[in-house]
């Protein structure tokens, strides 16, 4: 943000010192009047907003004078115009610093920098060389470039800050904690897929208790090794904290302050998930286009951190694109943000890299799909994480933004998790035929045939027919017209008869004793070849 020489309306910095500050025409390049060995500190940004000048004033730390500049405060205040915590929360802290200050006897001045830079911190930096002034800050950065210039630096580390009042919430068994202004907070208490929404109280939470919880979370976010804050918009603000994903919303753009907290109840291993050999097998050597799908909420990410995991421990270069970084995964695993990186950066930052897998958590618009598909048709195995409330809903999510024919080549296995548990699997797919259901022989095109990757049933194919393209679900299609033509056909030579249907096929098993009918029922079955375009076939049992 450009920092403007500010004009002589104070209402801002009234609100926050309670009282009018005359400034000097000349305060700008000269700094105030100072006596004889008097220090004068003056803070940037960062002691700020994570609350280290207050606790340096509340440790006694501090003696002398402090210098707020004028544009500091324009600057949070812009921020918190935009709807930006970081600017909430510093203004909070800017009262708070008066009233310490006034309390232990600290004189606080206000005074301009003068000058004109992008960056607040630089700014305040070059002010406190010129004016020979004390620079209190927490960035590493700052302090060192301050050393460098010449000027005295008290640098203080941000403390640990301890959530206790949102820890409060989760016990042993609560996966989510849910605080909306002027009503009662609830938990989820259970595991994906099988929880319970409970009161914690009857006592509705107030938007102060609410204000007071976020400043904690921000200011935690701020002196946390494993905090992040990710996503930060006017009106909402998303963190990771630690193994805490938490959002915030306030008005104007939700109706009231709300704050929601998600923490994973378990990081299981793939093995614990009990996957058959057959899957176990596809997994590790040939599956590379891989899309794993289901309802929120119900385990995804957390198979997708077990998948990550399990490979990195084969030896595979895995890294991950996410939005949030909440995946819990072994150092040797890179996380990416979406957030801080262009789809352009993520794009030449993996095809340079060449992991051996990339897992691409919460795809969601065009641009995610477009980064997967891009990076898996470059020869990179890709993990794509999508909400789908079925398993063929993940797939119909693809077509539109990749040719049908290609599908197979971005696509090739499907894991439907529901209630934390793989719940289907579907292997993709091409060849050319005649799609089920069509009789003429002219209408063979290819098929992007969905069977089931455990058993090889086929349960749907993807056609283009004319410019639209079809999802067709050939169980459907056997369990009614084709079924009851075929058993109505069985019933009335061969009673005794069973019919299976397998896949494209129906399978029907004689036995012995009736084969002396098989004659009449032959020259059926062939008419019903001819009318219904499928294969029957007999067999003697």
């Amino acid at each position: 943000m450009n920092v403007e020489k500010p004009s002589k309306a104070y209402n801002l910095l009234d609100v926050v010192f309670n009282r009018h500050t005359e400034i000097m025409a000349d305060d700008s390049m000269k700094g105030f009047v100072r006596t004889v060995g008097e220090e004068v500190l003056v803070p940037d940004s960062t002691v700020v907003y994570n609350g280290v000048l207050r606790r340096l004033i509340l440790d006694n730390s501090i003696s002398g004078t402090i210098v707020i500049p004028r544009e500091l405060v324009q600057y949070f205040d812009a921020l918190s115009k935009e709807g930006k915590s970081l600017g909430i929360v510093a203004i909070e802290e800017l009262r708070l610093i008066r009233s310490l200050a006034e309390k232990r006897g600290i004189e606080i001045r206000i005074s301009t920098l003068g000058r004109r830079y992008d960056d607040i911190d630089v700014a305040i930096r070059e002010y406190a060389h010129e004016n020979g002034y004390t620079l209190i800050t927490s960035s590493r950065t700052q302090k060192l470039s301050a050393e460098i210039i010449g000027v005295k630096v008290l640098f203080r580390e941000p403390e640990r800050i301890q959530l206790k009042e949102l820890e409060k919430y989760f016990t042993k068994d609560v996966m989510s904690v849910h605080l909306k202004e002027g009503a009662p907070p609830q938990v989820k208490r259970g595991r994906p897929g099988r929880w319970v929404l409970e009161k914690v109280s009857d006592i509705p939470i107030t938007r102060e208790e609410l204000e007071a919880l976020a400043e904690e979370i921000l200011e935690a976010a701020k002196t946390l090794p494993d905090a992040v804050v990710e996503i930060e918009r006017p009106g909402s603000t998303i963190i990771q904290l630690g193994d805490y994903r938490i959002i915030i919303t306030r008005p104007p753009m939700s109706s009231g302050w709300e704050i929601t907290a998600v923490r994973p109840l378990v990081r299981p291993k793939l093995e614990d998930y009990g996957l058959p050999e057959k899957l176990l097998a596809r997994l590790e050597e040939r599956a590379e286009g891989i899309v794993i799908a289901g309802a929120p909420g119900m385990g995804k990410t957390t198979f997708a951190q077990a998948l990550a995991e399990y490979y990195s421990r084969k030896g595979k270069i895995v890294k991950t694109v996410e939005s949030p970084r909440d995946m819990k995964l072994p150092p040797t695993v890179t996380q990416y943000s979406k957030v801080y990186a262009s789809p352009e950066e993520l794009h030449d930052i993996l095809l340079l890299s060449r992991p051996d897998y990339t897992i691409f958590d919460e795809m969601r618009n065009d641009e995610d799909f477009k980064l997967y598909v891009d990076l898996r048709l470059a020869g990179i195995g890709m993990v794509g994480v999508v909400h789908a409330s079925s398993p063929i809903d993940a797939i119909q999510r693809f077509i539109g933004r990749v040719d049908v024919g290609m599908l197979p080549s971005v696509v090739d296995t499907l894991i439907f998790i529901d209630s934390g548990e793989v719940k289907k699997v579907y292997g993709l797919d091409i060849t050319v035929k005649l799609p089920t259901g069509l009789r003429e022989a002219d209408l063979a095109r290819p098929v992007v045939e969905v069977r089931d990757a455990l058993t090889g049933e086929l349960e749907y194919e993807i056609y283009t027919f004319g410019e639209q393209t079809t999802v067709v679900p050939v169980k459907k299609v056997f369990t009614t017209h084709i079924k009851k033509s075929v058993e109505a056909v069985v019933r009335a030579y061969i009673p005794s008869a069973k019919v299976v249907y397998e896949g494209n096929n129906v399978v029907i098993s004689i036995p012995r004793e009736e084969a002396k009918s098989l004659s009449k029922l032959r020259r059926r079955i062939k008419k019903l070849r001819d009318e219904l375009g499928v294969d029957v076939s007999i067999e003697i049992t």
